[in-house]
């Protein structure tokens, strides 16, 4: 199961330590998911927004963690800006940040 685990934010531990090293969490789902709830200090940026906006993310220079409701955006996101050359890690479901 790492594969999969991997693919849908399965490195928690990593995850965790990068955040609480200040990295910046960028939550990929919608505006209105994000208003549902959303996990405390994150940011949103829609995944059709990523490709766009991986110049000012990587102006931030510091690590990169998505999420989103289950992982699956969050896994797109990950590859559009690992293409740009940014640190960025897969946190799955923002409910499990």
């Amino acid at each position: 199961m790492g594969f999969f685990s991997n693919l849908m934010g399965g490195g928690k531990s990593n995850v965790r330590e990068l955040i609480s090293k200040g990295a910046v969490v960028i939550d990929v789902r919608s505006p209105q998911e994000f208003k549902g709830g959303n996990y405390r200090g994150s940011k949103n940026i829609p995944l059709d927004r990523i490709e766009s906006e991986a110049k000012k993310i990587k102006a931030l220079n510091k690590p990169i963690v998505v999420c989103c409701a289950s992982g699956m955006r969050s896994s797109q996101a990950k590859s559009i800006l690992q293409k740009h050359g940014i640190q960025v890690e897969n946190g799955g479901g923002w409910t499990s940040l």
